[in-house]
């Protein structure tokens, strides 16, 4: 680290204290060659990949576009909004854990599906014939089957 005063970089640590919440940590350094002190502040930086669209653009990971398109597939379906909020983590959480710089548009989609089947079938089968580009009725058959051979999960109503 480099002394902000004089731009010597031999600086040593004389103090390190985290947060409250433990999400920064402040450190008071001292320079070696002036003898003044600085404070710096460490926290962590969540990198999230690049999104490679088909068309092989290329844009930023948004986690409203993604909600909002999960809030689209469960218009007017019983799934609370806390529920929604977590699928969503879920998936953020899979990308930066995943390491990748770039994360093709196929992917990320995969996951929504996988989440939406978590939450609500019919949100699923929603969500799959546009992601998948349904073209005729066996192809939402098929998907149909596909939800009524999973086990199902039964939720109070009103949740």
């Amino acid at each position: 680290m480099k002394c902000p005063f004089c731009g010597a970089s031999e600086t040593q640590v004389a103090d390190t204290r985290e947060n409250d919440d433990g999400d920064t940590v402040r450190r008071r350094r001292r320079c070696s060659a002036c003898e003044k002190r600085f404070t710096t502040y460490e926290r962590v930086e969540l990198q999230l990949p690049q999104i490679v669209k088909k068309n092989g653009s290329r844009t930023e990971f948004d986690r409203d576009k993604l909600l909002a398109s999960m809030m689209l597939a469960l218009r007017k379906r019983p799934v609370t909004t806390e529920s929604v909020e977590a699928a969503a983590s879920r998936i953020e959480e899979k990308l930066v854990t995943l390491g990748e710089r770039e994360i093709a548009s196929d992917r990320v989609g995969e996951l929504v599906m996988r989440e939406l089947k978590k939450l609500d079938k019919v949100a699923y089968i929603r969500f799959a014939s546009v992601y998948r580009n349904f073209e005729d009725v066996d192809e939402f058959s098929d998907a149909i089957r596909e939800v009524q051979t999973a086990p199902r999960v039964r939720r109070p109503r009103g949740e």
